[in-house]
């Protein structure tokens, strides 16, 4: 089960009865820190897009000459 479906069933668990995160977690079986934890990494987007578009009309280069042509 994926951290992101695991949010959603304790928000839904914390709204419909009414109890905290720690209860909700501990009822499903869940870690907290999954739960409670936030990315902050960037997702860089424009540069993930990019990559996959050289990647996918080079498909024979490898990831250090496609990060020659990013640079």
């Amino acid at each position: 089960m994926t951290p992101a479906v695991q949010r959603d069933l304790v928000q839904e668990m914390r709204f419909s009865y009414q109890v905290g995160v720690q209860r909700a977690c501990r009822v499903l079986g869940f870690n907290r820190s999954t739960v409670l934890y936030r990315s902050v990494a960037d997702p860089q987007a424009a540069l993930r897009i990019r990559l996959k578009d050289l990647a996918a009309s080079r498909v024979g280069w490898g990831y250090r000459r496609l990060l020659v042509l990013l640079l």
